[in-house]
């Protein structure tokens, strides 16, 4: 029997440069946006494989999964949860393109996105094209790294991410950008 507390998962360390110019980052604080600094020690991601063609995308020095919700807001979780699980697919271009595993248009069936605007914003999943450079990303791979399994089961110990839950700081939806129409009050009964 394999002891779970190694590292079972070969995933690497890697910086993910946007076709718009911009390298993916994550602050601490749960920012997530694009940078022209190829050297920020927050343009640094683990990319670790947790199904067939499915990643966790995980700030190196935020610590912090990056993750995709029903609205198609990015934000960033300190636990694994079935949101922060993303479909890896290499585009015809040669691009590696990100899409939640969870959400896509209800009446299309069309993936949802991660991407960056022409400004290094992220934008709204549902926003976000496959064939449009926003969503186009090539991975810079810096080290191979040995993980271990992210684990659902966490959540119920550690208790609900900040996104759930009311007395940590909200979450920061879109990369901490203020987006049009989002309130700021939590609703009751939503998760």
């Amino acid at each position: 029997m394999e002891n779970k507390n190694e590292p079972q998962l070969k995933g690497i360390v890697t910086r993910l440069f946007s076709e718009q110019g911009f390298y993916l980052q994550m602050k601490p604080d749960g920012t997530i946006n694009g940078t022209k600094d190829e050297n920020s020690d927050y343009t640094l991601f683990n990319l670790i494989p947790v199904g067939l063609r499915v990643v966790a995308i995980q700030g190196v020095k935020a610590g912090l999964y990056a993750a995709m919700n029903g609205e198609g807001f990015l934000y960033t979780s300190d636990l694994f949860t079935v949101e922060a699980k993303f479909k890896e697919s290499v585009f015809e271009n040669y691009y590696v393109i990100y899409s939640s595993t969870l959400y896509r248009q209800h009446e299309s069936g069309r993936a949802w996105y991660m991407g960056l605007n022409k400004d290094g914003v992220v934008m709204k999943g549902n926003r976000v094209k496959k064939t449009k450079p926003s969503s186009h990303f090539v991975p810079r791979p810096i080290e191979v790294c040995m993980y271990k399994e992210p684990s659902l089961h966490d959540i119920e110990e550690k208790g609900r991410s900040r996104k759930d839950s009311g007395t940590d700081a909200p979450a920061l939806l879109n990369g901490g950008v203020k987006v049009a129409g989002q309130v700021s009050t939590e609703q009751d009964g939503g998760s």
